[in-house]
């Protein structure tokens, strides 16, 4: 085959190129997540809770964008700080258990009744 040198492109069918437009200052659900996630975890103390947090903020730093980047909202490797954080406040009671004879309850429970004495 011959090479043919000629340029075979036609000028009127080039299309210009255009930045994509930011998609706004919209809030996003998964930084939401990745921000309210850990403390649901401290206040249950639920261990789930607190994994399901750590998932949910790896994959919100991992998939951060430069537009959030540059807004000034909460950094992605701080929520998974708190996420990590929020871990380790729920396993807490297996490395420092609480001190024995403490009631499980909290301080808004009715006290005992008292000993009715007997005759």
């Amino acid at each position: 085959m011959a090479s043919n040198k000629k340029d075979m492109r036609r000028p009127d069918l080039i299309v210009p190129y255009q930045e994509p437009s930011s998609k706004g200052d919209g809030a996003e659900f998964g930084s939401t997540l990745s921000s309210t996630l850990p403390m649901a975890a401290v206040f249950m103390r639920n261990r789930y809770v607190g994994w399901a947090a750590v998932v949910f903020s790896i994959q919100n730093w991992l998939g951060e964008s430069e537009d959030s980047k540059k807004n000034g909202t909460t950094g992605g490797i701080f929520t998974v700080g708190m996420s990590f954080m929020s871990l380790l406040v729920t396993y807490l009671p297996i490395f420092l258990p609480p001190p024995p004879g403490l009631n499980a309850g909290s301080a808004t429970n009715a006290p005992a009744p008292a000993p009715v004495p007997v005759a």
